[in-house]
């Protein structure tokens, strides 16, 4: 059963995405990022790029001749076959239709009042069909 970990009071979620990659890939762990759009999955692109000039973390967009073989894949269209069923981290801000075919799934909300809104919707979702779920509130000091 998938085990579902929801990150909390995030201010920037693509550079807190690239600070869970970095740790996942440390693990030797194959991600997935699902993102809302294409102009997100531009900008974590950007981000995976640039957040770190001591790390590396190679990744593709889903669908890339190249992606069976990348550790991370980036996502917008679920409906494109994925590679990887380790780690999903949903940026998406809906319910993945196939979260379950993950080991694991991060669901990380922002300080905005409707993804907070919409992450406790998803929350009551996954408690209520009883996956295994774990809350960390981050520290935006």
């Amino acid at each position: 059963m998938t085990q579902i970990d929801f990150h909390t009071n995030i201010s920037d979620k693509f550079l807190y995405t690239c600070r869970l990659v970095r740790k996942a890939r440390s693990a030797q762990r194959q991600i997935v990022i699902l993102c809302n759009s294409a102009e997100d999955q531009a900008a974590l692109d950007r981000a995976l790029w640039t957040f770190s000039e001591h790390d590396f973390l190679p990744h593709v967009a889903a669908g890339d001749p190249l992606a069976a073989q990348t550790p991370i894949i980036l996502a917008v269209d679920e409906a494109t076959e994925l590679p990887h069923h380790q780690i999903l981290v949903n940026l998406s801000g809906k319910t993945p239709q196939h979260f379950a075919r993950f080991e694991r799934m991060f669901e990380i909300i922002s300080l905005d009042a409707a993804d907070v809104a919409d992450g406790r919707e998803r929350y009551r979702f996954y408690q209520q069909r009883g996956y295994p779920l774990t809350h960390f509130v981050a520290d935006n000091v």
